[in-house]
């Protein structure tokens, strides 16, 4: 009886301090978005590009933009990594516009070196498109990878620090 009573508190432990681990706004748990795509489900999520740049330039913050395909495996471990890691999902949420798209836009300035995916933009609130803000590959320079979302975090900061002026 002991023994059992034990396993079940364990098993209520673990399952509880797992669920901590995820990010919850400061407003409290939203109700979950189908705009999110899994990409982080307590996030407010822009529609379309164009809503997109409205709000950052309203709220005066940072877009960011993510391309990429609901069958691409690439896209979707990460996904994973970027739904489950706290400092990005709090950063997104308190910093940031977002955005994800799983088709190409009109604007020819969110694929600068060509239409792939996993693909991460930034673009800053007065619609500039921050080409300098990019991922550690040469032949894909806005791609990111699993292993690349302290990257991502880093770059995430850089684009909030270097918002421009309005002119």
């Amino acid at each position: 009886m002991i023994r059992g009573v034990s396993s079940i508190l364990l098993v209520l432990v673990t399952v509880s301090s797992t669920l901590a681990a995820f990010y919850i706004p400061k407003t409290g748990k939203r109700i979950p978005q189908t705009l999110s795509r899994g990409w982080g489900d307590q996030l407010i999520w822009a529609q379309t590009y164009e809503e997109g740049l409205y709000w950052s330039r309203s709220r005066s913050k940072p877009l960011m933009v993510i391309f990429h395909l609901d069958n691409c495996p690439h896209s979707q471990a990460l996904k994973k990594a970027v739904a489950e890691d706290f400092e990005i999902q709090k950063s997104l949420d308190e910093d940031f516009i977002v955005l994800n798209l799983v088709y190409e836009t009109i604007d020819k300035h969110l694929s600068p070196d060509g239409q792939y995916v996993p693909r991460i933009l930034f673009v800053d609130p007065s619609m500039t498109v921050r080409a300098d803000i990019n991922g550690r590959y040469s032949n894909r320079m806005y791609a990111y990878e699993v292993k690349d979302t302290k990257l991502l975090l880093t770059n995430m900061k850089k684009a909030k620090k270097l918002l421009k002026p309005e002119l």
